[in-house]
């Protein structure tokens, strides 16, 4: 039976015409519009005739709802459901306009919920054991007739339009049958463009305080908000003084950063007093004929990170830059430059605890990128803006990346080797036990106790300190945490960090060219790092200041053209055809292969020759049925109690490889081989979407395709409650970068739920993965995902199919 509706008695609901695919605000906004008496002016002539045959059915119907009837009709299950045919009596015979319901918000939301979520996750997937089939009342008929919505894929964006219903203050909806059955592609592109990037915007000031300093990562039990602000920024130490002066209730502590915030020694000091880090502001109106501070806008990843991150935010300005948001791009840009200024780096997040930490540099990529999208009638101020951005990024090159101990005088290859004192406070609580259990042990401590004095000096362990400077590193690559790294992070030239340092030397010098007249003063002044790169010029103290002379593109590129030729002598391997990191300690290459190897093609490094070496020796390693893993399960190794899964190893799938690896290959000319790769990533995020209620995950196991992964931190962007709010940033930018990769005839076959198997045929399917590990090789969305549930089932007599 059909949810009950609860409505005024002997009405008529007239729902106005609106777009069917418009936003929540618009399609569910407004107020419900009804007339007292019995009409038929929006009935088919043909159902008009056939309720006059059956009026003395109903009339009982609508006798009892005039006196207050309301039936509150509970779900039935098995009995019933399963014996229905697909079609029956009570269908509507023709359809000469689209269908549309109407609905009870609320009681069909308890019904939906009651009978398909079977497992209380307040979600409709297909591992949920319910009939999957549920009749809503036509709008043609005033609910009184049904029509049978069958299907995860339906019953799921029901359930979410129901909640964005309920989000408007609706009671009562006529819905759209189109909304239920929209092309799966387009539902979530719109929805990543309109709603989730919406979703995912953060502030720093008075009006975004609230949000952005709620931080999950924070373990000292305080939730009141903190805001560092750094030195030489008095205007906005009084604007957020001000501001908690105005505003009691938010109990903000306001503190002013030393002029040097990243010593490591008060960085750890600030361990039990985490709070959020100032970002750059805008001095606006206060409508009051004077001036305030505003907050730029950004986009934060989702889930637990709440503050701006690094290496995230190129990616996600992808995304951006995509679906037109340009200045939320542009104001990004800003937050790193302010950083880099006030703070001597971008940080790996803008908090606290991140202050002694960077990640991957993207900054010249995503300025130049922003620029060459900015509005045209303004170009000295895209000029000037593009010049803050590439002397920002100057000085993080001189200041972070060739500046010792980060730069390795020897080879001249750059590391990961942050600076920072005792256990990073942003992991959970558990994260590290492993590794100080023996010496809890040793000292005859408990681990709570243990970590108090090593933390505050009191205990010394040098050989924890190295696990913690190689931990901090690989937090620092953003890989964190892979094999790949395990113990030796801190002394490795990785390629990828070549790559993105290469592509800096070549963006600046083409900037300072093209755009600069081949002439940029620096107007900040710092150390440049030495040059040529020798262990002699770096032993010695003396540093060139940086507004000493201007910039030229000559040396820019001398110092690409210099890049290029370590990475080839010591980063690639001929006879495997694949780049490798280069441990600077041992003196070898690490021979662990990673996907990061084709970095080197986005960044332009590798010859034509080492391109089609990779591509024809080395991708297969790489390219299973979702995309591209992280790394071959070979290099990996044996998986084991005592050595589980790492997140950035095989098996798993993350957008920045696959975007870099697309983008890559197209700039060789490999577009065919881009354009399989998006179409496996995207096939994987859309099977996931229609079969898991609408979920966009941090990443993926694209062996098995499943969002339900099996690694040290789970899975962020999967914990919602019947509509997804936000996706996860840089996977919302991988979809809408890889649909622009794809056909048209690709992209039907993405909305088809096409496997690439199908789609390629079984010439473009990658060799077999080892099915010891897995035991199955089936490419089935719900057997599939039942294995990553670990469920034991029995085989479905139909398979569940996607409606729409």
């Amino acid at each position: 039976m059909a949810p009950a509706l609860n409505h005024p008695s002997a009405v008529t609901f007239i729902d106005e015409q609106k777009a069917v695919h418009s936003e929540a605000a618009e399609y569910y906004g407004g107020q419900e519009q009804f007339s007292r008496g019995r009409t038929y002016s929006a009935v088919s002539t043909s159902e008009h005739k056939e309720r006059k045959h059956r009026i003395s059915d109903v009339l009982y119907l609508i006798q009892s709802f005039a006196h207050g009837y309301n039936p509150k009709r509970l779900p039935q299950f098995q009995d019933e459901w399963h014996r229905r045919n697909r079609r029956m009596s009570h269908d509507e015979k023709s359809i000469t306009t689209p269908r549309r319901f109407l609905i009870d918000v609320e009681e069909t939301i308890r019904v939906v919920l009651e009978q398909e979520d079977t497992d209380g996750d307040f979600q409709i997937s297909v591992t949920d054991a319910g009939p999957k089939l549920i009749p809503l009342g036509t709008a043609t008929s005033n609910g009184f007739k049904t029509f049978d919505i069958r299907g995860n894929y339906m019953l799921s964006n029901l359930l979410q339009e129901l909640a964005l219903a309920r989000d408007h203050g609706r009671k009562r909806i006529v819905l759209d049958e189109a909304r239920l059955t929209e092309n799966p592609v387009d539902r979530l592109s719109r929805m990543i463009k309109n709603s989730f990037w919406h979703a995912l915007t953060r502030r720093i000031d008075g009006d975004g305080l609230e949000i952005i300093c709620a931080d999950p990562k924070n373990r000292t039990g305080r939730v009141n908000p903190r805001i560092y602000v750094p030195y030489g920024e008095p205007a906005m130490v009084d604007y957020y003084r001000k501001v908690a002066k105005e505003k009691p209730h938010l109990n903000l502590d306001v503190q002013v950063l030393p002029p040097k915030p990243d010593d490591p020694q008060f960085v750890k000091s600030l361990n039990t007093k985490p709070g959020i880090l100032a970002l750059a502001m805008n001095e606006v109106d206060d409508s009051k004929g004077g001036k305030t501070l505003k907050g730029i806008p950004f986009i934060v990843p989702g889930a637990r990170f709440n503050e701006l991150y690094n290496w995230d935010s190129y990616f996600i300005s992808l995304g951006l830059l995509i679906d037109g948001q340009v200045n939320m791009a542009k104001g990004m840009v800003d937050h790193f430059i302010f950083e880099i200024k006030h703070y001597g780096k971008i940080l790996n997040g803008s908090r606290s605890y991140y202050l002694c930490r960077t990640q991957p540099p993207f900054l010249t990529d995503m300025a130049l990128q922003i620029y060459n999208q900015l509005d045209r009638s303004d170009v000295e101020a895209n000029r000037a803006w593009l010049k803050r951005a590439i002397q920002a990024a100057i000085k993080e090159y001189h200041t972070i990346w060739v500046a010792e101990p980060r730069m390795d005088p020897k080879t001249g290859l750059s590391r990961f080797r942050p600076d920072g004192l005792g256990i990073p406070p942003e992991t959970e609580a558990t994260h590290f036990t492993h590794i100080l259990e023996p010496y809890a042990h040793k000292h005859g401590l408990s681990i709570n106790e243990f970590s108090e004095r090593y933390n505050d000096g009191t205990l010394k362990e040098p050989a924890l300190d190295e696990y913690f400077l190689h931990d901090r590193a690989v937090r620092e690559s953003g890989h964190d945490t892979t094999y790949r790294f395990e113990k030796r992070c801190a002394n490795l030239g990785t390629i990828d960090l070549q790559a993105l340092l290469y592509k800096y030397e070549v963006d600046i010098g083409t900037a300072i060219r093209e755009v600069f007249d081949d002439e940029l003063d620096l107007e900040e002044e710092f150390d440049l790092a030495p040059w040529p790169v020798t262990p002699e010029k770096y032993a010695n103290p003396r540093r060139e200041k940086s507004n000493a002379r201007p910039q030229s593109s000559a040396e820019w590129f001398e110092r690409a053209e210099w890049r290029r030729e370590i990475i080839d002598e010591y980063c690639w391997n001929e006879s495997k055809g694949l780049y490798f990191d280069y441990d600077t300690v041992q003196e070898k290459q690490s021979l662990y292969e990673s996907v990061t190897a084709f970095w080197t093609l986005w960044a332009g490094c590798a010859s034509e020759e080492q391109a089609w070496k990779l591509l024809s020796q080395s991708l297969k390693k790489f390219e299973v049925l979702g995309g591209l893993v992280s790394g071959t399960e070979e290099s990996r190794g044996k998986i084991s109690l005592d050595r589980p899964n790492r997140q950035w190893d095989y098996p798993y799938a993350w957008p920045p490889h696959q975007i870099m690896a697309w983008v890559g290959l197209e700039r060789y000319g490999y577009l065919e081989e881009a354009q399989r790769l998006a179409y496996r990533f995207l096939y994987m995020m859309t099977t996931a979407f229609v079969d898991f209620n609408g979920v966009v995950p941090e990443k993926f196991d694209a062996v098995k395709l499943s969002h339900l992964v099996d690694a040290e931190y789970g899975n962020q962007g999967i914990d919602f409650k019947m509509i997804p709010r936000e996706g996860f940033g840089w996977m919302n930018a991988a979809y809408q970068v890889g649909l622009s990769y794809l056909s048209t005839g690709m992209r039907r076959a993405v909305s088809a739920c096409t496997s690439p198997e199908v789609f390629f045929g079984s010439a473009a399917i990658p060799p077999p993965i080892s099915n010891q590990l897995y035991g199955t090789s089936t490419t089935d969305p719900l057997s599939l995902a039942m294995e990553g549930l670990d469920l034991i089932h029995a085989p479905l007599a139909s398979p569940i199919s996607p409606a729409y």
